[in-house]
């Protein structure tokens, strides 16, 4: 049990866990949960980490499909610029591997953003916090639980 799954556990969110054999070859770990599990790319969610220019580390949560825009992630965390963190620096605040990142049960509570794509679908997926493993949950269960805000800040 990941520490995700633990939180969505101990609050008791509404939540189901998808898991699939991961492939340690596959070009992009979202799109493979996707194609492996059947489902619509724009409602599989990957987790992202950026730095703004004093340092501070933001999750961004946004489609498989798409890229994250750091210009408009750091307009929603009123920051003058945002690029994308060190792998290492994610991990450590995280604790999770890279390609495993949740937004939930991370060991530091970071300010999220989740792209505001996520809010018409009923469910959506995102890193259970294994490389192989998904959880599927409301995008409104996932900003309650992460204090995330939604915001645009996906790229097709």
């Amino acid at each position: 049990m990941t520490p995700a799954l633990e939180l969505l556990k101990k609050v008791r969110a509404e939540h189901r866990v998808h898991s699939y054999e991961h492939d340690p070859k596959a070009a992009s770990y979202g799109l493979e949960a996707a194609e492996k599990l059947k489902l619509q790319p724009a409602q599989v969610f990957k987790t992202l980490l950026a730095s703004t220019e004093k340092g501070e580390l933001l999750v961004a949560v946004v489609p498989v499909v798409g890229s994250l825009d750091l210009k408009a992630l750091a307009h929603a965390a009123g920051a003058k610029k945002a690029e994308m963190a060190d792998p290492a620096a994610a991990q450590r605040a995280t604790g999770y591997l890279l390609g495993g990142i949740s937004p939930l049960g991370q060991k530091k509570r970071l300010r999220t953003f989740i792209d505001e794509s996520a809010q018409p679908f009923e469910t959506i997926f995102v890193s259970a916090g294994r490389r192989g493993l998904e959880v599927e949950l409301s995008a409104a269960v996932l900003a309650q639980h992460t204090g995330a805000r939604f915001a645009h800040i996906g790229r097709d």
